[in-house]
C-alpha cells in the first residue's frame, strides 16, 4: 500500500464568467509527498471525483484548517472526538477500488475502509469514499492506496500544480461542456460504457448513500439497496446543460423491472440549478413516474415535465426509496415543442 497526502480539493465545474461558483462535484488530489514541505519532492498523484456532501465537507477541511470543528458543525470532526473520547483511534483510511478496470476514481468506483484500534483490538467500517477521507483529515490517519492503482492511475507532477495535469483526465469534459453548451446532448444511454456521465445521489444531504448501489452491463442500470432497512432515497441520474430545452416538454423514457420494492422506485425527471442535487426539493419542479411495491417484469414507463426558462440543467434517471431492486433498460431523452 501507499501512503497518500490529501493535497488539494477544488469544485467542478468550478468558477463561471458572471462570478458565480457552480459545484457538481469535487476533484481531490491525492499525493505521495508527507506534508506541504516535501511537494516539490511529490513524484506522483492521483485523482478523486467525490459528491458534493463528502466533497464538501473535505474542501472545508482544506480550506479552513484552523476553524473550531464544533462551531463549524463539522461532522467528521466531532465523530473523530467522540471516538477518541470512546478510546477509539482511526488507525487508518484504505481506499478500496470496486472497480479495477477504471479509467478514472470516483464515488461510485472507490470505498473507504476505516481501520479502528479499540481495547479490543483492530476493527473496520466501510464508509464512502469522501467522508472517510474526510475523517482521515479531522482524526489525522494516514490514508493508504493499493500499489497497483497507484502505478496504474497516477501521474507524474514536476512542479506544484496539483490541478492543471488532471485537466484531461477530470476536468476536460465540464470544460468542453461549457464551450458546446448550446448542443450539450445525453450520453451513454444504453450503459455501454459503465456508469460513464451517471452519477449515484442520495437525498438531502446524502448522509447514507451508502445504502444503495449500483452498478451497469448488459446495455442495463441495476439500482438496489445495499442493507437491510436504508435510510432516504437513492438516485442515479445524468446531468445535461438544459440550453437546449428551456420552454419546451422534455420526456424522459425506459423500461424497468423491479424484484421486492418495500418503499417506491421510478424514473425521475428535473429541472433547476446545477449545484442542487436530484433531492426531495427537485420533485416539485420535476416529476417521477413512481412503480408499486413488489416485483414486476420489464415494463415501459415515461415521465414528462415542461423546462422552466430559468433552468441551467436537466436531470434523468431512475430513484428508489427503501429496500428492494430496480432494473433500468432502453432509456431515451426527448423534447416536444
Amino acid at each position: 500500500m501507499t501512503t497518500v497526502r490529501i493535497a488539494h480539493a477544488v469544485p467542478r465545474p468550478g468558477a463561471y464568467p458572471d462570478g458565480t461558483i457552480r459545484i457538481g462535484q469535487f476533484l481531490v488530489v491525492l499525493t505521495d509527498a508527507e506534508n506541504d514541505a516535501d511537494a516539490a519532492a511529490t513524484r506522483r498523484a492521483l485523482a478523486l471525483l467525490l459528491q458534493v456532501p463528502g466533497g464538501m465537507s473535505l474542501w472545508g477541511r482544506l480550506e479552513r484548517p484552523g476553524a473550531d470543528p464544533v462551531m463549524a458543525g463539522v461532522l467528521e470532526e466531532t465523530a473523530a472526538r467522540l471516538l477518541d473520547a470512546a478510546g477509539v483511534t482511526v488507525t487508518g483510511v484504505d481506499l478500496q477500488i470496486t472497480n479495477q478496470d477504471a479509467l478514472e476514481l470516483r464515488s461510485t468506483n472507490v470505498a473507504a475502509s476505516v481501520e479502528l484500534g479499540t481495547a479490543d483490538g483492530r476493527r473496520r467500517v466501510m464508509l464512502s469514499a469522501g467522508y472517510g477521507l474526510a475523517l482521515a483529515k479531522a482524526s489525522g490517519a494516514p490514508v493508504r492506496v493499493a500499489d497497483a492503482v497507484m502505478d496504474r492511475l497516477a501521474v507524474p507532477l514536476k512542479d506544484d500544480d496539483l490541478v492543471t495535469p488532471f485537466i484531461p483526465a477530470a476536468a476536460a469534459r465540464q470544460v468542453a461542456r461549457r464551450a458546446q453548451r448550446w448542443r450539450f446532448e445525453p450520453r451513454n444511454l444504453a450503459f455501454t460504457d459503465g456508469l460513464d456521465r451517471w452519477e449515484l445521489y442520495g437525498d438531502e444531504g446524502q448522509s447514507h448513500l451508502e445504502d444503495y448501489s449500483c452498478a451497469a452491463g448488459n446495455r442495463s442500470v441495476t439500482l438496489a439497496s445495499a442493507v437491510q432497512e436504508p435510510h432516504g432515497s437513492a438516485i442515479l441520474a445524468q446531468t445535461v446543460f438544459a440550453d437546449d430545452y428551456r420552454g419546451r416538454t422534455v420526456t424522459f423514457r425506459g423500461e424497468l423491472r423491479t424484484q421486492a420494492i418495500v418503499g417506491h422506485a421510478g424514473l425521475h425527471l428535473a429541472a433547476g440549478r446545477p449545484d442542487e442535487p436530484p433531492g426531495p426539493h427537485l420533485y416539485s419542479r420535476g416529476a417521477s413516474s413512481l412503480i408499486a411495491p413488489g416485483s414486476s417484469d420489464w415494463t415501459r414507463h415515461e415521465v414528462t415535465v415542461q423546462v422552466p426558462g430559468g433552468a441551467e440543467v436537466v436531470r434523468f434517471g431512475l430513484s428508489l426509496t427503501g429496500r428492494g431492486r430496480v432494473e433500468l433498460r432502453n432509456t431515451e431523452l426527448s423534447a416536444g415543442a
